[in-house]
């Protein structure tokens, strides 16, 4: 199996699972948060219904500035409600799906960076960057997820069944 074949079939698992915990999401929560030091649950949200354009920004850019010294920062769009949350969420994974649908072998192999205000933060082969994405993203939604129960809302089966979904 190629690496782009892999990624296709790991971004659609992980884009259901990720719809189940979106559709969770309680209105009216988004700077709620479990302690001081957390990130804000909206934010959150944001963020694991966004992570699959990262996997286009891998592909179809050398490299990507997180806190440049001139313009704007990266910022993910602030829904506020499950529907667009989710919205969000199949415009990311329809942006990651047509790159790595649109890459090869040897584009995956090749170098990209982070950087912070012009420093290289990171640098590795797209395909490890990739990988580590979904990695990611699987730990944000996994922090979602307390987050549902700490609010009170329901956890959904991602892997198993939880106690609010016995799915499996």
């Amino acid at each position: 199996m190629k690496m782009n074949e892999l990624f296709l079939s790991a971004l659609d698992r992980e884009v259901e699972r990720s719809r189940r915990a979106l559709e969770q999401v309680p209105e009216g929560k988004r700077d709620w948060k479990p302690h001081d030091k957390s990130m804000a649950f909206g934010y959150l949200c944001d963020m694991v219904a966004t992570m699959p354009s990262w996997m286009a920004m891998m592909v179809n850019m050398d490299e990507l500035d997180i806190a440049p010294k001139e313009g704007q920062q990266f910022r993910p769009p602030q829904s506020k409600t499950s529907a667009e949350f989710i919205t969000a969420l199949d415009k990311a994974a329809d942006e990651g799906r047509a790159a790595l649908r649109g890459t090869t072998e040897e584009h995956l192999k090749t170098h990209w960076q982070l950087l912070a205000a012009g420093k290289v933060v990171a640098d590795a082969t797209r395909h490890e960057f990739i990988q580590d994405t979904i990695a990611h993203w699987a730990h944000h939604r996994g922090q979602m997820t307390v987050y549902l129960r700490l609010m009170g809302a329901k956890v959904p089966a991602l892997y198993g069944p939880s106690a609010d979904d016995q799915r499996f």
